[in-house]
């Protein structure tokens, strides 16, 4: 089992920038691969992007490429995303997770919902124009 907190979501202005946090409770978290996801209400939860579990391989929506940048700090057992330019339609709820499964550099890292087992409670990020 992985208990994922995000924090550092909130309110900022557009073109202005935040800092997520993912911390995990193992400390094998990292073995494990991460992704961001994002939700609006009534929508489905969206991919931002993911992190191998080595850190060495990223993924990107289109929509925030460019602007947000996700790294990792093992020794801390926390994944961050800095999204940087932000826009208001950015907002929304921002979601860590991890698979239900070691990953290797055998393994693709996921990027779909699905295949992710382990989430947080979410962080509301709301950006005002």
């Amino acid at each position: 089992q992985v208990q994922l907190v995000e924090s550092g979501g909130g309110l900022v202005q557009a073109g202005g920038s935040l800092r997520l946090s993912c911390a995990a409770s193992r400390r094998t978290f990292s073995s494990y691969d991460v992704g961001w996801f994002r939700q609006e209400p009534g929508q489905e939860r969206d991919f931002v992007a993911a992190i191998s579990w080595s850190g060495g391989t990223t993924y990107y929506a289109e929509s925030v490429k460019g602007r947000f940048t996700i790294s990792r700090d093992n020794a801390k057992n926390t994944v961050y995303l800095q999204m940087n330019s932000l826009k208001p339609e950015d907002t929304a709820v921002y979601y860590c997770a991890a698979p239900g499964h070691y990953s290797d550099s055998t393994s693709a890292v996921p990027t779909s919902s699905p295949e992710y087992d382990y989430w947080g409670q979410g962080t509301q990020v709301t950006v005002s124009s």
